[in-house]
């Protein structure tokens, strides 16, 4: 079977589900390429979409929220969308695209790809069966607008949301948002800290910003900072791909040999499974690689948006604590998930929402609708 993914970099949650996907589709014997829809025009111009998402969270993450807001207010009106418009001038590219590459089903981790192709059976464009795999745990604005024959959702749960927008009930599978095998089947947390180097006796904190490096990082490290000697623990902090993040961050703690700064790394399961507890914002995609590797977690600072909806599913099913003032809460939230009984039930709780094998479930499904 081909299978095209099609993805966009605004944040790097749609892209890490995209080569999930892949990884499900290819542990089956199948092809599968990602892409971004936008490089059929140029990668400068995709470059540019996924760029001003970034700049906008790093710098505001308030400014994104308003125009979250404004999407949520566009969808009650009963007209197409500018982003609908916008992404139906790829149209005619991916019908070429279609014409000359084999594909036998065509998966979008992103809206902005479902609107393309939902463009393309409305104005009489032959498609592949289309899949669209949703990356938060909330029907995002636009989503209404689109027209795919499948849609993934991260849970049952979510079934009635979906519907109310017009979604059809018969086109929802609740296989959850997909992840790489290695959260859920990777090594346990002693092979994990042998294969990175890690100490074995001490305690491990992750701090993410995700893929963007947002959130309030140095406000948690600054919090934690005073328990690295007095209790043996020591804190891993992801910057992403924001540079100045890390080189502020490199410069004020780089000092301490109990921080370890890190840009972004492809490395991800295996350090998520070798530390004890995991900060960070609620992101549809950290939040579920957590659950399957049954880590407990944190989580601050949450983009204003989707990622609210995903923090209220998670604490709201035990899966994770939230902490809204870091400065007085992140340290009692850490204190909480030091008592085992508290680490076990949560791990419970992720056992029972997140499966962790989305990526195969999709892939067995493909093959059904590809046929």
């Amino acid at each position: 079977m081909e299978a095209l993914i099609l993805t966009c970099s605004t944040g790097g949650g749609h892209n890490a589900a995209a080569y999930a996907t892949a990884e499900g589709l290819t542990l089956r014997g199948h092809r599968a390429k990602v892409m971004d829809p936008y490089t059929l025009i140029g990668e400068k111009v995709a470059k540019t979409v996924g760029g001003t998402y970034v700049r906008m969270v790093q710098i505001s993450p308030k400014m994104f929220g308003i125009v979250y807001k404004m999407g949520d207010v566009y969808r009650r009106l009963p007209l197409k969308s500018p982003v609908y418009v916008v992404n139906g001038r790829l149209a005619k590219r991916l019908d070429r695209y279609f014409r000359e590459n084999k594909t036998d089903v065509v998966i979008c981790t992103h809206v902005f790809a479902a609107e393309m192709l939902t463009y393309m059976k409305n104005n009489g464009f032959a498609t592949p069966p289309t899949v669209f795999v949703a990356t938060d745990y909330t029907c995002v604005p636009f989503t209404e607008e689109t027209q795919l024959d499948y849609y993934i959702l991260p849970s049952s749960e979510l079934d009635d949301e979906y519907i109310k927008r017009g979604v059809s009930e018969e086109k929802l599978r609740p296989f959850g948002i997909p992840v790489r095998k290695a959260f859920r089947d990777g090594p346990s947390k002693e092979e994990a800290r042998k294969a990175l180097g890690l100490d074995m006796k001490s305690e491990y904190i992750i701090i993410s910003g995700g893929s963007i490096g947002a959130g309030k990082l140095r406000t948690a490290i600054r919090v934690l900072a005073p328990l690295l000697e007095s209790e043996d623990k020591r804190l891993i902090v992801l910057c992403g791909n924001n540079s100045g993040l890390y080189g502020s961050l490199t410069e004020k703690f780089g000092g301490n040999e109990r921080i370890m700064i890190m840009k972004s790394t492809q490395d991800m399961p295996t350090y998520v499974r070798a530390c004890d507890v995991f900060v960070g914002k609620p992101g549809g995609l950290s939040s579920t690689e957590c659950a399957a590797a049954r880590v407990p977690t944190v989580f601050i600072s949450p983009i204003p948006g989707c990622e609210t909806y995903n923090c209220r599913f998670y604490t709201g099913r035990g899966m994770a604590l939230a902490v809204k003032d870091v400065r007085k809460q992140l340290i009692p939230a850490v204190r909480k998930l030091e008592t085992e009984p508290i680490r076990q039930k949560m791990a419970r709780q992720q056992e029972k929402y997140i499966s962790g094998r989305a990526a195969e479930d999709i892939a067995k499904f493909c093959e059904e609708i590809a046929k």
